[in-house]
Protein backbone atom coordinates (compact mmCIF):
# COMPACT_ATOMS: atom_id res chain seq x y z
CA UNK A 1 0.00 0.00 0.00
CA UNK A 2 1.21 3.49 -0.86
CA UNK A 3 1.97 5.83 2.03
CA UNK A 4 1.10 9.09 0.22
CA UNK A 5 -0.54 10.43 -2.92
CA UNK A 6 -1.37 13.57 -4.87
CA UNK A 7 -4.99 13.70 -6.00
CA UNK A 8 -4.18 15.94 -8.98
CA UNK A 9 -0.82 16.63 -10.66
CA UNK A 10 -1.40 20.39 -10.07
CA UNK A 11 -1.68 19.90 -6.29
CA UNK A 12 0.91 21.40 -3.96
CA UNK A 13 -0.13 19.33 -0.95
CA UNK A 14 0.39 15.61 -0.35
CA UNK A 15 -2.17 13.28 1.27
CA UNK A 16 -1.04 10.85 3.97
CA UNK A 17 -2.63 7.43 3.41
CA UNK A 18 -1.28 6.21 6.77
CA UNK A 19 0.17 7.81 9.87
CA UNK A 20 3.51 9.49 9.13
CA UNK A 21 6.09 10.62 11.66
CA UNK A 22 8.52 13.52 11.85
CA UNK A 23 11.83 12.66 10.21
CA UNK A 24 10.30 10.02 7.94
CA UNK A 25 11.16 10.21 4.23
CA UNK A 26 8.39 9.09 1.87
CA UNK A 27 8.56 8.57 -1.87
CA UNK A 28 5.90 9.69 -4.32
CA UNK A 29 6.50 8.67 -7.91
CA UNK A 30 10.25 9.03 -7.50
CA UNK A 31 10.12 12.30 -5.55
CA UNK A 32 11.26 12.07 -1.90
CA UNK A 33 9.52 14.15 0.78
CA UNK A 34 10.97 14.74 4.23
CA UNK A 35 8.08 14.73 6.71
CA UNK A 36 8.80 17.51 9.22
CA UNK A 37 5.86 17.02 11.58
CA UNK A 38 3.73 14.04 12.60
CA UNK A 39 0.93 13.72 10.03
CA UNK A 40 -2.06 11.49 10.71
CA UNK A 41 -3.64 9.39 7.96
CA UNK A 42 -6.15 11.44 5.90
CA UNK A 43 -4.32 14.71 6.62
CA UNK A 44 -2.07 16.64 4.24
CA UNK A 45 1.43 18.05 4.37
CA UNK A 46 2.96 20.84 2.28
CA UNK A 47 4.42 19.61 -0.98
CA UNK A 48 6.41 22.85 -1.32
CA UNK A 49 7.41 25.89 0.74
CA UNK A 50 4.60 28.42 1.31
CA UNK A 51 4.82 32.05 2.35
CA UNK A 52 1.84 33.72 4.00
CA UNK A 53 -0.87 34.48 1.42
CA UNK A 54 0.15 31.80 -1.10
CA UNK A 55 -2.56 29.50 -2.43
CA UNK A 56 -3.08 25.89 -1.39
CA UNK A 57 -4.06 23.67 -4.34
CA UNK A 58 -5.83 20.30 -4.02
CA UNK A 59 -7.96 18.44 -6.55
CA UNK A 60 -6.45 20.91 -9.01
CA UNK A 61 -8.35 23.89 -7.48
CA UNK A 62 -7.71 26.51 -4.80
CA UNK A 63 -8.81 25.13 -1.41
CA UNK A 64 -7.16 27.66 0.93
CA UNK A 65 -4.28 30.03 1.50
CA UNK A 66 -1.36 29.99 3.91
CA UNK A 67 -1.79 32.47 6.75
CA UNK A 68 1.83 32.00 7.85
CA UNK A 69 5.02 30.46 6.55
CA UNK A 70 4.68 26.70 6.01
CA UNK A 71 7.75 24.56 5.42
CA UNK A 72 7.79 21.82 2.82
CA UNK A 73 6.86 18.61 4.65
CA UNK A 74 4.93 20.42 7.43
CA UNK A 75 1.37 19.27 8.21
CA UNK A 76 -1.54 21.44 6.99
CA UNK A 77 -3.77 22.58 9.87
CA UNK A 78 -6.47 25.11 10.71
CA UNK A 79 -3.73 27.19 12.33
CA UNK A 80 -1.58 27.64 9.23
CA UNK A 81 -4.23 27.56 6.47
CA UNK A 82 -7.54 29.40 6.04
CA UNK A 83 -10.38 28.95 3.57
CA UNK A 84 -10.09 30.53 0.15
CA UNK A 85 -11.70 29.85 -3.20
CA UNK A 86 -11.54 31.41 -6.63
CA UNK A 87 -14.14 34.15 -7.39
CA UNK A 88 -16.79 33.18 -9.95
CA UNK A 89 -18.89 35.51 -12.08
CA UNK A 90 -20.32 33.64 -15.06
CA UNK A 91 -20.11 30.60 -17.29
CA UNK A 92 -16.82 30.85 -19.16
CA UNK A 93 -16.93 27.82 -21.40
CA UNK A 94 -18.21 24.32 -22.00
CA UNK A 95 -16.63 21.16 -20.72
CA UNK A 96 -16.83 18.26 -23.12
CA UNK A 97 -17.99 14.85 -21.96
CA UNK A 98 -17.32 11.38 -23.25
CA UNK A 99 -20.00 9.10 -21.79
CA UNK A 100 -18.69 5.87 -20.28
CA UNK A 101 -19.32 2.52 -21.92
CA UNK A 102 -22.57 1.21 -20.43
CA UNK A 103 -23.09 -1.89 -22.57
CA UNK A 104 -22.97 -3.98 -19.39
CA UNK A 105 -26.16 -2.33 -18.06
CA UNK A 106 -28.06 -0.98 -21.09
CA UNK A 107 -30.35 -4.02 -21.28
CA UNK A 108 -30.54 -4.57 -17.53
CA UNK A 109 -33.86 -4.27 -15.72
CA UNK A 110 -34.98 -4.08 -12.13
CA UNK A 111 -38.27 -5.13 -10.58
CA UNK A 112 -39.99 -1.98 -9.45
CA UNK A 113 -43.42 -0.54 -8.72
CA UNK A 114 -44.88 1.11 -11.82
CA UNK A 115 -46.99 4.23 -11.38
CA UNK A 116 -49.50 5.63 -13.86
CA UNK A 117 -47.34 8.72 -14.58
CA UNK A 118 -44.50 6.55 -15.90
CA UNK A 119 -42.32 6.74 -12.80
CA UNK A 120 -41.12 3.50 -11.22
CA UNK A 121 -40.52 3.07 -7.51
CA UNK A 122 -37.98 0.94 -5.69
CA UNK A 123 -40.41 0.60 -2.76
CA UNK A 124 -44.18 0.49 -2.24
CA UNK A 125 -45.02 2.70 0.74
CA UNK A 126 -48.24 3.98 2.24
CA UNK A 127 -47.30 7.24 3.94
CA UNK A 128 -48.93 8.95 6.95
CA UNK A 129 -48.03 12.58 7.63
CA UNK A 130 -49.45 15.78 9.17
CA UNK A 131 -49.82 19.19 7.55
CA UNK A 132 -49.05 20.83 10.88
CA UNK A 133 -47.09 19.92 14.00
CA UNK A 134 -50.33 20.00 16.06
CA UNK A 135 -51.16 16.61 14.50
CA UNK A 136 -47.83 14.97 15.36
CA UNK A 137 -49.27 13.26 18.42
CA UNK A 138 -52.05 11.71 16.36
CA UNK A 139 -49.51 10.52 13.79
CA UNK A 140 -47.51 8.92 16.61
CA UNK A 141 -50.64 7.16 17.89
CA UNK A 142 -51.41 5.86 14.42
CA UNK A 143 -47.84 4.61 14.15
CA UNK A 144 -48.37 2.64 17.34
CA UNK A 145 -51.62 1.23 16.05
CA UNK A 146 -50.55 0.30 12.54
CA UNK A 147 -46.87 -0.45 12.94
CA UNK A 148 -46.26 -1.59 16.47
CA UNK A 149 -49.69 -2.35 17.87
CA UNK A 150 -48.59 -0.97 21.19
CA UNK A 151 -51.38 1.48 21.94
CA UNK A 152 -52.62 0.79 25.51
CA UNK A 153 -56.11 -0.66 25.69
CA UNK A 154 -58.71 1.97 26.52
CA UNK A 155 -62.47 2.11 26.17
CA UNK A 156 -61.89 1.64 22.48
CA UNK A 157 -59.14 -0.82 21.52
CA UNK A 158 -57.77 0.48 18.23
CA UNK A 159 -55.51 -2.55 18.02
CA UNK A 160 -58.41 -4.95 18.11
CA UNK A 161 -60.41 -2.68 15.82
CA UNK A 162 -57.69 -2.89 13.17
CA UNK A 163 -57.47 -6.68 13.68
CA UNK A 164 -61.20 -6.96 13.18
CA UNK A 165 -60.91 -5.19 9.83
CA UNK A 166 -58.01 -7.40 8.78
CA UNK A 167 -59.74 -10.64 9.71
CA UNK A 168 -63.26 -9.44 8.75
CA UNK A 169 -64.57 -10.43 12.19
CA UNK A 170 -66.19 -8.58 15.03
CA UNK A 171 -63.94 -6.98 17.60
CA UNK A 172 -65.08 -9.55 20.17
CA UNK A 173 -63.94 -12.40 17.93
CA UNK A 174 -60.48 -11.04 17.36
CA UNK A 175 -57.67 -12.81 19.15
CA UNK A 176 -54.38 -11.17 20.04
CA UNK A 177 -51.61 -12.11 17.65
CA UNK A 178 -47.89 -11.61 17.52
CA UNK A 179 -47.02 -8.01 16.68
CA UNK A 180 -44.16 -9.33 14.58
CA UNK A 181 -46.55 -10.95 12.15
CA UNK A 182 -46.28 -9.55 8.62
CA UNK A 183 -49.90 -8.95 7.70
CA UNK A 184 -49.38 -7.25 4.34
CA UNK A 185 -46.50 -8.61 2.32
CA UNK A 186 -46.29 -6.08 -0.52
CA UNK A 187 -46.59 -2.69 1.17
CA UNK A 188 -44.75 -0.77 3.86
CA UNK A 189 -46.57 1.64 6.15
CA UNK A 190 -44.45 4.64 7.14
CA UNK A 191 -44.99 7.72 9.27
CA UNK A 192 -43.36 11.14 9.33
CA UNK A 193 -43.84 14.22 11.45
CA UNK A 194 -42.34 17.70 11.52
CA UNK A 195 -42.35 20.97 13.44
CA UNK A 196 -43.79 23.14 10.66
CA UNK A 197 -47.08 24.03 9.01
CA UNK A 198 -47.89 27.02 11.22
CA UNK A 199 -46.08 29.90 12.87
CA UNK A 200 -42.94 31.27 11.25
CA UNK A 201 -43.52 32.90 7.89
CA UNK A 202 -45.99 31.82 5.21
CA UNK A 203 -43.14 30.96 2.85
CA UNK A 204 -42.06 28.25 5.31
CA UNK A 205 -45.44 26.56 4.97
CA UNK A 206 -45.43 26.91 1.19
CA UNK A 207 -42.00 25.29 0.98
CA UNK A 208 -43.13 22.50 3.32
CA UNK A 209 -46.18 21.94 1.10
CA UNK A 210 -43.92 21.47 -1.94
CA UNK A 211 -41.70 19.08 -0.02
CA UNK A 212 -44.64 16.97 1.18
CA UNK A 213 -46.09 16.99 -2.33
CA UNK A 214 -42.72 15.71 -3.56
CA UNK A 215 -42.91 12.83 -1.09
CA UNK A 216 -46.38 11.90 -2.31
CA UNK A 217 -45.26 12.23 -5.94
CA UNK A 218 -42.15 10.11 -5.35
CA UNK A 219 -42.80 6.76 -7.10
CA UNK A 220 -41.80 4.89 -3.93
CA UNK A 221 -45.12 6.07 -2.45
CA UNK A 222 -48.37 4.31 -3.41
CA UNK A 223 -50.64 6.70 -1.51
CA UNK A 224 -50.95 8.72 1.66
CA UNK A 225 -53.04 9.52 4.71
CA UNK A 226 -52.83 13.22 5.58
CA UNK A 227 -53.90 14.75 8.89
CA UNK A 228 -54.88 18.42 9.09
CA UNK A 229 -56.01 20.39 12.13
CA UNK A 230 -57.82 23.02 10.04
CA UNK A 231 -56.68 26.46 11.16
CA UNK A 232 -52.96 26.18 10.31
CA UNK A 233 -50.98 28.19 7.77
CA UNK A 234 -50.42 25.14 5.59
CA UNK A 235 -54.00 24.76 4.44
CA UNK A 236 -55.18 21.61 2.67
CA UNK A 237 -55.60 23.46 -0.63
CA UNK A 238 -52.00 24.74 -0.51
CA UNK A 239 -50.77 21.13 -0.30
CA UNK A 240 -53.22 19.96 -2.99
CA UNK A 241 -52.20 22.77 -5.34
CA UNK A 242 -48.50 22.00 -4.81
CA UNK A 243 -49.16 18.36 -5.71
CA UNK A 244 -51.29 19.29 -8.73
CA UNK A 245 -48.62 21.65 -10.03
CA UNK A 246 -45.99 18.93 -9.60
CA UNK A 247 -48.10 16.13 -11.06
CA UNK A 248 -51.28 17.42 -12.79
CA UNK A 249 -52.59 13.93 -13.61
CA UNK A 250 -51.71 12.15 -10.37
CA UNK A 251 -54.21 9.42 -9.52
CA UNK A 252 -52.68 8.26 -6.23
CA UNK A 253 -55.06 7.77 -3.34
CA UNK A 254 -54.70 10.69 -0.94
CA UNK A 255 -56.90 10.50 2.17
CA UNK A 256 -57.20 13.83 3.99
CA UNK A 257 -58.75 14.16 7.45
CA UNK A 258 -59.33 17.57 9.05
CA UNK A 259 -59.78 17.22 12.79
CA UNK A 260 -61.71 20.47 13.39
CA UNK A 261 -64.36 19.33 10.87
CA UNK A 262 -64.68 15.75 12.16
CA UNK A 263 -65.15 16.20 15.91
CA UNK A 264 -63.67 14.04 18.65
CA UNK A 265 -60.36 12.23 18.44
CA UNK A 266 -62.12 8.88 18.69
CA UNK A 267 -64.40 9.75 15.78
CA UNK A 268 -61.42 10.79 13.67
CA UNK A 269 -59.40 7.70 14.56
CA UNK A 270 -62.24 5.38 13.61
CA UNK A 271 -62.43 7.07 10.18
CA UNK A 272 -58.67 7.22 9.65
CA UNK A 273 -58.05 3.61 10.59
CA UNK A 274 -60.92 2.18 8.54
CA UNK A 275 -60.36 4.24 5.37
CA UNK A 276 -56.59 3.96 5.49
CA UNK A 277 -56.63 0.22 5.98
CA UNK A 278 -58.91 -0.27 2.98
CA UNK A 279 -56.60 1.90 0.85
CA UNK A 280 -53.52 0.08 2.12
CA UNK A 281 -55.08 -3.25 1.14
CA UNK A 282 -55.59 -1.93 -2.39
CA UNK A 283 -52.00 -0.66 -2.54
CA UNK A 284 -50.79 -4.05 -1.34
CA UNK A 285 -52.07 -5.57 -4.61
CA UNK A 286 -49.48 -3.61 -6.64
CA UNK A 287 -46.65 -5.98 -7.56
CA UNK A 288 -43.10 -5.49 -8.79
CA UNK A 289 -42.63 -5.57 -12.56
CA UNK A 290 -39.51 -5.27 -14.74
CA UNK A 291 -38.38 -1.76 -15.67
CA UNK A 292 -35.26 -0.35 -17.35
CA UNK A 293 -32.47 0.75 -15.01
CA UNK A 294 -32.90 4.29 -16.36
CA UNK A 295 -36.09 4.56 -14.27
CA UNK A 296 -34.04 4.67 -11.04
CA UNK A 297 -33.41 8.19 -9.69
CA UNK A 298 -30.24 8.51 -7.61
CA UNK A 299 -29.61 11.06 -4.85
CA UNK A 300 -25.94 11.81 -4.09
CA UNK A 301 -24.73 13.10 -0.73
CA UNK A 302 -22.08 12.75 1.95
CA UNK A 303 -22.09 13.08 5.72
CA UNK A 304 -19.50 12.59 8.41
CA UNK A 305 -16.87 13.04 5.71
CA UNK A 306 -13.16 12.51 6.27
CA UNK A 307 -9.90 13.13 4.45
CA UNK A 308 -10.41 10.00 2.35
CA UNK A 309 -13.99 10.76 1.24
CA UNK A 310 -12.92 12.81 -1.76
CA UNK A 311 -10.35 10.19 -2.77
CA UNK A 312 -12.34 6.95 -2.56
CA UNK A 313 -16.09 6.98 -1.87
CA UNK A 314 -17.04 10.27 -3.55
CA UNK A 315 -15.23 9.59 -6.85
CA UNK A 316 -16.80 6.11 -6.85
CA UNK A 317 -20.21 7.79 -6.72
CA UNK A 318 -19.04 9.97 -9.59
CA UNK A 319 -18.60 6.77 -11.61
CA UNK A 320 -22.14 5.72 -10.64
CA UNK A 321 -23.57 9.12 -11.59
CA UNK A 322 -21.89 9.08 -15.00
CA UNK A 323 -23.12 5.53 -15.70
CA UNK A 324 -26.72 6.41 -14.85
CA UNK A 325 -26.50 9.65 -16.84
CA UNK A 326 -25.27 7.66 -19.84
CA UNK A 327 -28.14 5.20 -19.40
CA UNK A 328 -30.72 7.99 -19.38
CA UNK A 329 -31.34 7.90 -15.63
CA UNK A 330 -31.60 10.83 -13.23
CA UNK A 331 -28.98 11.71 -10.63
CA UNK A 332 -29.10 14.56 -8.12
CA UNK A 333 -26.07 16.24 -6.53
CA UNK A 334 -26.99 18.31 -3.46
CA UNK A 335 -25.34 20.22 -0.57
CA UNK A 336 -24.56 23.65 -2.01
CA UNK A 337 -22.26 24.76 0.86
CA UNK A 338 -20.10 21.82 -0.13
CA UNK A 339 -19.77 23.01 -3.71
CA UNK A 340 -18.02 26.21 -2.66
CA UNK A 341 -14.76 26.55 -4.58
CA UNK A 342 -15.80 24.42 -7.55
CA UNK A 343 -18.53 26.73 -8.85
CA UNK A 344 -16.64 27.58 -12.05
CA UNK A 345 -16.28 23.95 -13.10
CA UNK A 346 -19.93 23.23 -12.31
CA UNK A 347 -21.13 26.33 -14.17
CA UNK A 348 -19.10 25.32 -17.21
CA UNK A 349 -20.70 21.88 -17.05
CA UNK A 350 -24.21 23.38 -17.17
CA UNK A 351 -25.90 22.78 -20.53
CA UNK A 352 -26.75 26.46 -20.94
CA UNK A 353 -26.17 29.89 -19.38
CA UNK A 354 -29.64 29.96 -17.82
CA UNK A 355 -28.84 26.90 -15.69
CA UNK A 356 -25.39 28.26 -14.82
CA UNK A 357 -26.83 31.62 -13.76
CA UNK A 358 -29.50 29.94 -11.62
CA UNK A 359 -26.82 27.86 -9.87
CA UNK A 360 -24.68 30.91 -9.11
CA UNK A 361 -27.71 32.93 -7.99
CA UNK A 362 -28.81 30.20 -5.57
CA UNK A 363 -25.26 29.82 -4.25
CA UNK A 364 -24.89 33.55 -3.62
CA UNK A 365 -28.32 33.84 -2.00
CA UNK A 366 -27.56 30.88 0.28
CA UNK A 367 -24.17 32.28 1.25
CA UNK A 368 -25.67 35.73 1.93
CA UNK A 369 -28.34 34.25 4.21
CA UNK A 370 -25.66 32.39 6.15
CA UNK A 371 -23.50 35.52 6.47
CA UNK A 372 -26.53 37.55 7.55
CA UNK A 373 -27.07 34.98 10.30
CA UNK A 374 -23.53 35.60 11.55
CA UNK A 375 -21.84 32.58 9.97
CA UNK A 376 -20.31 31.68 6.60
CA UNK A 377 -19.49 28.81 4.25
CA UNK A 378 -16.00 28.77 5.76
CA UNK A 379 -17.60 27.42 8.95
CA UNK A 380 -19.10 24.42 7.15
CA UNK A 381 -16.45 21.81 8.09
CA UNK A 382 -17.56 20.13 11.31
CA UNK A 383 -15.20 19.30 14.20
CA UNK A 384 -15.25 15.71 12.94
CA UNK A 385 -14.36 16.82 9.40
CA UNK A 386 -11.41 18.87 10.66
CA UNK A 387 -10.19 16.14 12.99
CA UNK A 388 -10.08 13.76 10.05
CA UNK A 389 -8.30 15.96 7.54
CA UNK A 390 -10.84 18.36 5.96
CA UNK A 391 -9.28 21.65 7.00
CA UNK A 392 -11.23 24.19 4.87
CA UNK A 393 -14.67 24.34 3.28
CA UNK A 394 -13.11 24.56 -0.19
CA UNK A 395 -11.07 21.42 0.50
CA UNK A 396 -14.21 19.64 1.69
CA UNK A 397 -16.16 20.93 -1.31
CA UNK A 398 -13.59 19.92 -3.90
CA UNK A 399 -13.82 16.35 -2.63
CA UNK A 400 -17.60 16.42 -2.17
CA UNK A 401 -18.21 17.55 -5.76
CA UNK A 402 -16.58 14.35 -7.03
CA UNK A 403 -19.89 12.59 -6.32
CA UNK A 404 -21.29 14.30 -9.42
CA UNK A 405 -18.79 12.71 -11.82
CA UNK A 406 -18.12 14.55 -15.07
CA UNK A 407 -21.47 14.50 -16.92
CA UNK A 408 -23.15 17.72 -18.12
CA UNK A 409 -25.52 19.38 -15.65
CA UNK A 410 -28.95 19.28 -17.26
CA UNK A 411 -30.90 21.19 -14.60
CA UNK A 412 -30.53 23.23 -11.41
CA UNK A 413 -33.29 22.91 -8.80
CA UNK A 414 -34.15 24.83 -5.68
CA UNK A 415 -35.20 23.01 -2.51
CA UNK A 416 -38.67 21.52 -3.04
CA UNK A 417 -38.47 21.42 -6.85
CA UNK A 418 -38.97 18.02 -8.50
CA UNK A 419 -36.61 16.47 -11.05
CA UNK A 420 -37.80 16.08 -14.62
CA UNK A 421 -34.72 15.86 -16.83
CA UNK A 422 -32.58 12.72 -17.35
CA UNK A 423 -28.93 13.26 -16.46
CA UNK A 424 -27.12 15.07 -13.65
CA UNK A 425 -29.19 17.62 -11.69
CA UNK A 426 -28.00 20.06 -8.99
CA UNK A 427 -30.29 20.54 -5.98
CA UNK A 428 -29.98 23.43 -3.54
CA UNK A 429 -29.84 21.92 -0.06
CA UNK A 430 -27.78 22.55 3.05
CA UNK A 431 -24.94 20.23 3.99
CA UNK A 432 -26.89 19.07 7.05
CA UNK A 433 -27.33 15.34 6.50
CA UNK A 434 -30.97 15.03 7.54
CA UNK A 435 -32.19 18.15 5.75
CA UNK A 436 -30.28 17.16 2.62
CA UNK A 437 -31.60 13.59 2.49
CA UNK A 438 -35.12 14.86 3.16
CA UNK A 439 -34.77 17.27 0.24
CA UNK A 440 -33.29 14.70 -2.17
CA UNK A 441 -36.20 12.32 -1.65
CA UNK A 442 -38.71 15.17 -1.90
CA UNK A 443 -37.19 15.99 -5.30
CA UNK A 444 -37.75 12.46 -6.55
CA UNK A 445 -34.74 10.33 -5.54
CA UNK A 446 -35.80 6.69 -5.27
CA UNK A 447 -32.38 5.59 -3.96
CA UNK A 448 -29.94 7.77 -2.00
CA UNK A 449 -26.20 7.08 -2.02
CA UNK A 450 -24.57 8.45 1.13
CA UNK A 451 -20.79 8.43 1.55
CA UNK A 452 -19.26 8.70 5.01
CA UNK A 453 -15.82 8.52 6.56
CA UNK A 454 -16.85 8.82 10.20
CA UNK A 455 -20.15 6.89 10.19
CA UNK A 456 -23.78 7.97 10.08
CA UNK A 457 -26.78 5.67 10.77
CA UNK A 458 -29.45 7.93 9.24
CA UNK A 459 -32.04 6.66 6.75
CA UNK A 460 -35.28 7.85 5.16
CA UNK A 461 -38.91 6.73 5.52
CA UNK A 462 -39.61 6.11 1.83
CA UNK A 463 -36.27 5.77 0.02
CA UNK A 464 -33.41 3.37 0.80
CA UNK A 465 -30.23 5.17 1.89
CA UNK A 466 -27.05 3.29 0.95
CA UNK A 467 -24.04 4.00 3.16
CA UNK A 468 -20.64 3.85 1.47
CA UNK A 469 -17.56 4.03 3.71
CA UNK A 470 -14.48 5.93 2.55
CA UNK A 471 -12.14 3.73 4.59
CA UNK A 472 -12.02 0.08 5.62
CA UNK A 473 -11.51 0.87 9.32
CA UNK A 474 -15.02 2.37 9.43
CA UNK A 475 -16.84 -0.69 8.08
CA UNK A 476 -14.82 -2.88 10.42
CA UNK A 477 -15.81 -0.67 13.36
CA UNK A 478 -19.44 0.09 12.43
CA UNK A 479 -20.45 -2.81 10.22
CA UNK A 480 -24.09 -2.49 11.28
CA UNK A 481 -24.57 0.79 9.39
CA UNK A 482 -22.33 0.44 6.29
CA UNK A 483 -23.52 -1.24 3.08
CA UNK A 484 -20.54 -0.82 0.72
CA UNK A 485 -16.83 -0.36 1.44
CA UNK A 486 -14.92 2.05 -0.81
CA UNK A 487 -11.89 1.85 1.50
CA UNK A 488 -10.49 -0.77 -0.88
CA UNK A 489 -9.50 2.17 -3.12
CA UNK A 490 -7.25 3.52 -0.35
CA UNK A 491 -5.63 0.13 0.28
CA UNK A 492 -5.06 -0.38 -3.44
CA UNK A 493 -7.22 -3.52 -3.61
CA UNK A 494 -9.67 -2.01 -6.10
CA UNK A 495 -9.87 0.94 -8.45
CA UNK A 496 -12.41 3.76 -8.22
CA UNK A 497 -14.00 2.41 -11.40
CA UNK A 498 -14.36 -1.09 -9.94
CA UNK A 499 -16.00 0.17 -6.74
CA UNK A 500 -18.35 2.41 -8.74
CA UNK A 501 -19.46 -0.49 -10.92
CA UNK A 502 -20.02 -2.64 -7.83
CA UNK A 503 -22.29 0.08 -6.43
CA UNK A 504 -24.30 0.15 -9.68
CA UNK A 505 -24.87 -3.61 -9.42
CA UNK A 506 -25.84 -3.21 -5.76
CA UNK A 507 -28.36 -0.49 -6.65
CA UNK A 508 -30.08 -2.76 -9.18
CA UNK A 509 -30.41 -5.53 -6.59
CA UNK A 510 -31.64 -3.02 -4.00
CA UNK A 511 -34.18 -1.46 -6.36
CA UNK A 512 -35.56 -4.95 -7.06
CA UNK A 513 -36.08 -5.64 -3.37
CA UNK A 514 -33.45 -8.39 -3.25
CA UNK A 515 -31.31 -6.66 -0.60
CA UNK A 516 -32.08 -4.22 2.20
CA UNK A 517 -29.96 -1.33 3.41
CA UNK A 518 -28.62 -1.31 6.94
CA UNK A 519 -30.54 1.93 7.61
CA UNK A 520 -33.81 0.21 6.65
CA UNK A 521 -32.96 -2.78 8.79
CA UNK A 522 -32.43 -0.43 11.73
CA UNK A 523 -35.56 1.60 10.80
CA UNK A 524 -33.52 4.81 10.83
CA UNK A 525 -36.30 6.91 9.33
CA UNK A 526 -35.52 10.63 9.41
CA UNK A 527 -37.58 13.51 7.99
CA UNK A 528 -36.33 17.03 8.77
CA UNK A 529 -37.26 19.85 6.37
CA UNK A 530 -34.83 22.71 5.81
CA UNK A 531 -35.54 26.19 7.14
CA UNK A 532 -33.52 28.43 4.91
CA UNK A 533 -30.54 30.25 6.35
CA UNK A 534 -30.46 28.17 9.50
CA UNK A 535 -28.30 25.25 8.42
CA UNK A 536 -25.02 24.80 6.62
Amino acid sequence: MKKVLKVNPKDNVVVALMDLYAGEIVDLDGTPYNVLTDTKAKHKFAGEHFEAGEQIIMYGVVVGKANQTIQKGEVITTENVKHQSEPVFKKTGDLGWTPPNVDKWKDKTFNGYHRSDGQVGTKNVWLFFPLVFCENKNIEKLKDIFENELLPKKEVSYKNFLRSLIEEKSVAEVEDKSRNENLLDNIEVKFINHQGGCGGIRQDSELLAKLLAGYVNNPNVAGATVLSLGCQNLQVDIFQNALKEMSPNSDKEILIFEQQKIGTTDQMFQMVIKDSFEAIKRANKIERQPAPVSKISIGLECGGSDGFSGISANPALGVVSDIFAALGGKTILAEFPELCGVEQELMNRCVDEEKADKFLSLMKAFEKSVVDAGSGFDMNPSPGNIKDGLITDAMKSAGASKKGGTAPIVDVLDYGEYISKPGLNLLNTPGNDAECTTGLVGSGATVVLFTTGLGNPMGNPIAPVVKISSNTALINRMSDIIDVNAGTVITGEKSIQEVGEEIVDYIIELASGNVETKADQLKQDVFIPWKRGVSL
